[in-house]
């Protein structure tokens, strides 16, 4: 059992006011290692339990997720928030009547302090992270590009980063990366990546290897992994070539490029020669 119960803190903002983005920022102030954000429990930029808000396909399912309706989901949470004991919890909220939503349903302690996003940023500020929010439907998770693209396969991903100042008498400053994302609910409506751009890339990926001299065929299939591709391509290649280097390097920058360019998930890439080609004398 905790000697001293845990302090629950919370910062409130509307819908897209940047909440997400400036959460660190509290969290540093008030030495606050834990962060429920989303339906995601998250510390120190790690993913520790929960689905996020931003998987769910219609907004009611966002809202419901969001503030830990599904009782499976609250569980994990807390399960996971006994086992760690955290001496200090930030909740992210678009109100308080949100904020005391999530405190019940986690079974968490009264909350010691409710931050308003409009003691931290500007109505400038605001009004541009809703502008933002607004035309893009992009989204800040406190977590890095790396956790985020592992857990959240299949969104558009970009990484912030920043440099905190640290507390006098701490280090000077230290790097802060967060995540944008574009989920799949958003006001800007559903979006999708048409198999034939991902042939492109995969085709244009592999014939940058040395010794591919012409793509054959290139497909892609939805693997049994949820939110996931899986591309088959064959190639010619030239012969006198060590093909199996060849094909697995056709394999890794396959990979690379097309989840770089797409978000997506690759799962695996199944390359094959099906010809050898002679350098003309």
């Amino acid at each position: 059992m905790r000697d001293q119960p845990m302090k629950v803190y919370a910062l409130v903002g509307g819908s897209g006011t940047g909440k997400s983005h400036r959460a660190s920022f509290v969290a540093h102030e008030h030495n606050i290692d834990f962060i429920i954000d989303d339906g995601l429990l998250i510390r120190g930029g790690k993913i520790l339990a929960g689905k996020s808000a931003k998987q769910e396909s219609t907004r009611v399912g966002a809202i419901k997720r969001a503030i830990f309706f599904d009782p499976g989901h609250a569980q994990e949470v807390k399960r996971v928030l006994e086992e760690l004991h955290p001496e200090r919890l930030l909740i992210l909220a678009t109100s308080n009547g949100m904020v005391q939503t999530i405190v019940e349903a986690l079974e968490l302690p009264p909350v010691t302090r409710v931050v308003m996003i409009e003691e931290i940023a500007s109505l400038t500020e605001i009004e541009r992270a809703k502008h933002i929010r607004k035309l893009e439907g992009k989204h800040v998770i406190p977590v890095p590009t790396l956790e985020v693209k592992k857990t959240f396969s299949g969104y558009m991903v970009d990484p912030l980063r920043f440099f905190l100042r640290g507390k006098q008498g701490e280090n000077p400053s230290r790097l802060i990366e967060k995540s944008v994302v574009r989920p799949t609910f958003s006001f800007l409506g559903n979006f999708f990546i048409d198999d034939t751009v991902v042939n492109a890339i995969a085709s244009r990926a592999a014939s940058e290897i040395k010794g591919v001299t012409g793509i054959l065929r290139v497909s892609v299939d939805s693997a049994t992994v949820e939110n996931s591709v899986e591309i088959n391509i064959a190639v010619s290649v030239r012969y006198g070539i060590n093909i199996m280097d060849v094909l697995v390097k056709v394999q890794q920058r396959v990979m690379e490029q097309v989840e770089y360019m797409t978000a997506l998930e690759v799962s695996a890439v199944n390359a094959s020669a099906r010809r050898l080609t002679f350098d003309q004398a």
